[in-house]
This record gives C-alpha cells, structure tokens and sequence, in this order.
C-alpha cells in the first residue's frame, strides 16, 4: 500500500463488498436459524478459514492457474455450486421436516453442531471460485510493485478482506440469533426464513454453474 489514503480506500470497498449478502452469509444465517447462535459463529469462522485458502492460494499463484485453465476453473465452479444447491436443499428440507414433526407433536431433528458448522463453512467458502477471482482482481489494484513484497503485500490486504467478512458474518448470526429467540412463539417464520436461506443458497450455487471464467 502506498500511503493512508489508499489503505483507506481499500477498507471501504472491502467493506461494502463484505455486507453484500452471498454463498456465506446465507449459510451463516441458515445455520444460526436453525441451530442458534453458536452454530452461527462457528460457521462464521469457517467461511474466514474458507477465504484465507484463497487469499494464500493467490498469493502463491495457485489460484490465477486455476483460473486460467479452462478445465480447472470448470470443476471448482461444478463443485462449488453442487455442494451450495446440496446444502441449500438440505436446509429447505429440513425445515419443512422440523415444522411437519412440531405439528404432529415430535422433536425437531438435532441440530448439526459448531464443529460441523465450522467445516461446511470452510468448504462454502473455500469451493467458492469467485472468491478467488475477485481476490485476484481486486486486491492487486493496491498492492505497490515498488514497496517490494509483493505476496506479503497480497496476504495482508487479503487478511483485512477476510476479516471484514468474518465480522459481517459474525454479526448476521447475531442477527439471526436475536430473530430466532423472538420468534421462537412463531415456528412459521422461522420456517419461512430458513427456507428462504435454502432457496437463496440453491439459486446462488445455480449462479454460480452460469459463471463465466473470467479473461485471462
């Protein structure tokens, strides 16, 4: 980075880009519906862990080959987008499972907990292609050639993105936590909200089939 100006410039585009609703927060905010607060941090931790894979990849170069072979490109996109339709369909289901077993007087089904919360996290961000092509596009617009370090550089604007991510996910499971508690009367609306965050997830890894390799 050059000087303040720069620096600062870059955290407020950062930002905006962070509360802009996609693959994570959705997750972050199913997960939260439909096991609390807890489930909602830790899946918030894991789509960090899940950007930092892009950050270090790029900094390293692994991610422009993977965007600049055709084939590669495919079977990230492919895998990323079946895994968010799979995990969309899952949460879709099972709220309408859990509001079937409520009426007919059942439990709903156990939540999945932190630990796998986490690891679904870091796989919705970490197969997310995008990610690794905004980092790529993005981030060197502020790196300075003449400062030298150019991966050190990289990481450590990657890591103030990722951060702000995290924070943004980490406040949507507070969010969804809080909606979750005070319509804990109204099982409908949660129900709707969590197939909503289903419906979200499934349209967004269909996107995400549609997205085209960026040019090279």
């Amino acid at each position: 980075m050059s000087d303040l100006t720069q620096l600062a410039l870059y955290c407020a585009a950062a930002f905006v880009l962070a509360v802009t609703p996609g693959p994570g927060i959705f997750y972050v905010a199913a997960r939260t519906l439909a096991g609390g607060r807890v489930e909602g941090v830790a899946s918030s931790f894991g789509t960090g862990l899940g950007g930092l894979v892009h950050v270090f990849a790029g900094s390293l170069g692994v991610s422009a080959i993977v965007l600049a072979s055709a084939e590669l490109f495919t079977a990230l996109k492919l895998i990323g987008a079946a895994y968010l339709v799979w995990l969309g369909l899952r949460t879709f289901l099972s709220a309408r499972r859990d509001a079937s077993t409520s009426l007919n007087g059942g439990s709903p089904a156990p939540s999945i907990g932190p630990r796998r919360a986490f690891r679904e996290g870091v796989l919705v961000e970490a197969l997310n292609p995008k990610t690794a092509a905004f980092f790529l596009a993005f981030i060197p617009q502020f790196v300075d050639p003449a400062e030298g370090h150019i991966a050190l550089q990289f990481v450590v604007l990657g890591f103030v993105s990722v951060t702000l991510n995290t924070l943004a996910d980490i406040v949507v499971a507070f969010a969804a936590s809080g909606i979750r508690e005070g319509a804990a009367a109204r099982p409908t609306l949660i129900r709707r909200l969590r197939e909503g965050s289903g419906a979200a997830m499934i349209a967004l890894g269909i996107g995400l089939v549609l997205a085209k390799r960026p040019a090279t």
